[in-house]
């Protein structure tokens, strides 16, 4: 048996990760570990740790490290407890690799760990860009620390490689985000209603806006403008989703609950929708808003347009339903003009995702069942 670590720390990380998850724990040959950390162990962020045993899995190890607080030096901090805590937490469990998806800091800190103690790492979602995050960064730094990478598109596996990374450990699996939605049997409109309290209108959007971390002191300026023009916007219903745990993520938390306490009979707010609700919302929604990298994975599934405001998620690869605008209100405003437009709405069905595919957690899993691990980590930079 293979003792396979699952590290997950984000709401939006673990709907992308279930499935696979699931396969692990199903497998012959392969033994599940799961690690929760960051926002899942935050009441401040719905404790969604607790969405995870409901599904049936057993958390092994729970690594504390959020700190209530969203400075630059807080967010240094915590990446600083992880790494203390996930120390402690892989020397107990010993996996045979660790997997870990994504760009955020949290796992900035267990991928190091896991270097360290000379654990391989298979990484899901490299390659990608977002150039208005220090994601980005973090998210190449896990490259270069990582054995596996399960990328989603061939951009990717380029880019990866590009990094000096062998080709024989780049695999072109495709975006989990897809292969999520097929799997999940989704919610009527009737079901999410009662389920969440949203009261849909005649024209609807989600707003997800998370802090460009890349930029100083931006996010309170920039998302004020958003909710200046979505003040004006009286006939749109809106659904708002709390941003993640970075830096200045609570004034954005702050600003979308003054919002909707006054505007109660036409937005409401999540603090963690829940997987489920959140694509179920999908499919009655005419777009998505903000500068979530959901907007651009997830929504072009659906057939809706996004409205992708700022430079946040600049460099990812983008399905001809996403609107990109700068953060003021006439570029916002004319975006919204367009999502509405009927040559827009026209095109609409004939969207592709450039992210879409099936079958990615099985892909996965066939690797992880059947590719030898390494002896050791010494890697040969691939020079092209």
């Amino acid at each position: 048996m293979r003792n396979i670590c699952v590290v997950t720390g984000t709401r939006a990380e673990y709907g992308l990760l279930r499935w696979l998850m699931d396969g692990i724990n199903k497998s012959p040959v392969l033994d599940l570990q799961i690690i929760a950390t960051g926002m899942h162990l935050s009441p401040e962020f719905g404790l969604t740790y607790r969405d995870i045993e409901k599904d049936g899995f057993c958390i092994d190890k729970k690594v504390e490290m959020v700190l209530s607080a969203d400075t630059p030096s807080a967010i240094t901090k915590s990446t600083g407890l992880g790494m203390i805590g996930f120390a402690d937490a892989l020397s107990e469990l010993e996996p045979d690799l660790v997997i870990i998806l994504g760009d955020r800091y949290e796992l900035l800190a267990v991928a190091f760990s896991a270097l360290l103690a000379l654990i391989p790492i298979a990484h899901i979602s490299g390659g990608e860009t977002t150039e208005g995050a220090f994601d980005e960064a973090i998210r190449h730094s896990i490259t270069k620390v990582a054995w596996w990478h399960f990328v989603a598109a061939e951009a990717f596996k380029k880019r990866v490689i590009q990094m000096g990374e062998d080709p024989k450990r780049v695999f072109n699996v495709g975006g989990l985000g897809v292969d999520a939605i097929k799997k999940t049997r989704l919610l009527s409109k009737k079901e999410l209603v009662e389920k969440t309290g949203i009261q849909f209108g005649k024209k609807n959007l989600l707003v997800t806006y998370h802090p460009v971390t890349l930029e100083h002191n931006s996010s309170q300026k920039h998302f004020r403008v958003l909710l200046d023009v979505l003040d004006e916007m009286k006939d749109i219903y809106l659904i708002f989703t709390m941003p993640n745990s970075d830096s200045d993520g609570r004034i954005i938390k702050e600003l979308i609950d003054e919002f909707v306490s006054s505007h109660s009979h036409r937005s409401i707010a999540f603090t963690s929708m829940g997987h489920i609700n959140y694509l179920s919302a999908l499919q009655y929604l005419d777009g998505v808003m903000g500068n979530s990298s959901s907007g651009l994975a997830e929504a072009p599934t659906f057939k809706i347009g996004t409205i992708n405001i700022g430079d946040r998620q600049k460099g990812r690869l983008k399905a001809k339903s996403v609107i990109d605008c700068q953060p003021t209100k006439e570029s916002i405003i004319k975006a919204v003009e367009r999502l509405y437009s009927e040559d827009f709405l026209n095109m609409l069905p004939t969207i592709e995702n450039p992210y879409g595919e099936v079958a990615v957690s099985e892909k996965i899993l066939d690797i992880l069942e059947n590719t030898p691990l390494p002896d050791e980590l010494k890697k040969e930079f691939y020079s092209l």
